[in-house]
């Protein structure tokens, strides 16, 4: 279950406000003068990687210089490139290239993000984390992470929604055991158990995104004690096509399945001119 990878450039992810895409000339500093950021949005380092990492530079040095900042205590803070740093520590290196910024918290941890979404370093949970800290610590809307990072609105609302997994599920996830698309189908499982239990067989038996989804819908279906619920919740994907459609026509559109990947979609208008503009879009 490979992760999604990302693979876009930084001015893409940030058209609207390039904030390390203008840097001062390159320096260098003891590697002890470095210290870890406070705004780095990754969370975890897989050990083996880090060694790989680490006998790269044995070889060829670090080529791509880490962002920081000036640390009032003296020396610098790492905004982004802390795992280039701990493998240059492992290589025996003294010093490192670094870019200075002038950045408060605000910016550093924006440019954090956008660096590690662009390094394609971050797993999906550790994107909806910093997704969410903008949102708790600066008061960013979705719609505003959206501009950010160049993503649908939507996008980041699926990326949020995956914070209301079990830690169980996360972790799978975290681990790259569970895909995003897998997790986001167990989201419309009923309850918590439901959902661990299903990350667990998808894991475990090597499930597609599809059959995730088909199995929460069935649990859903049913209240526990065997007795159908009145309407099954639609998946994540579903959801998401029924709101980017909607936007592409610019009219209310749902999207019914009735069967394996086949479904029917419903346009809703509410006057002849809604009508004759929703033909004269849909025939250009």
């Amino acid at each position: 279950m490979a992760r999604r990878r990302l693979g876009r450039g930084l001015d893409g992810l940030l058209p609207a406000a390039p904030v390390v895409s203008e840097r001062p000339a390159k320096n260098n500093a003891a590697i002890e003068d470095l210290h870890p950021g406070r705004m780095q949005p990754r969370g975890r380092i897989v050990a083996e990687s880090l060694a790989e990492l680490a006998a790269s530079i044995r070889q060829h040095g670090v080529l791509e210089p880490i962002l920081v900042r000036k640390r009032a205590g003296g020396g610098f803070e790492i905004i982004a490139g802390e795992r280039r740093w701990r493998a240059a520590q492992q290589a025996g290196l003294k010093e490192v290239p670094i870019f200075v910024h002038d950045l408060d918290d605000e910016g550093a941890f924006e440019a954090a993000l956008v660096e590690n979404l662009q390094r394609e370093d971050l797993n999906p949970i550790e994107t909806a984390r910093a997704f969410q800290r903008l949102v708790d610590d600066y008061g960013y809307t979705q719609e505003t992470i959206a501009a950010k990072v160049g993503k649908e609105r939507s996008t980041i609302a699926n990326a949020l929604r995956l914070l209301k997994l079990p830690k169980d599920v996360m972790d799978l996830v975290e681990d790259g055991a569970l895909s995003e698309g897998h997790a986001r189908a167990l989201l419309s499982a009923p309850n918590v158990s439901s959902m661990k239990k299903l990350a667990h067989a998808a894991v475990s038996k090597g499930w597609s995104v599809r059959e995730a989804e088909r199995r929460a819908r069935l649990l859903s279906r049913d209240d526990g004690n065997g007795t159908p619920a009145k309407k099954s919740a639609k998946s994540a994907n579903v959801r998401d096509l029924e709101q980017r459609l909607s936007r592409a026509v610019g009219s209310s559109t749902t999207v019914h399945e009735t069967g394996k990947e086949r479904g029917q979609i419903r346009i809703n208008y509410a006057s002849f001119d809604e009508l004759d503009r929703l033909i004269e879009k849909l025939t250009k």
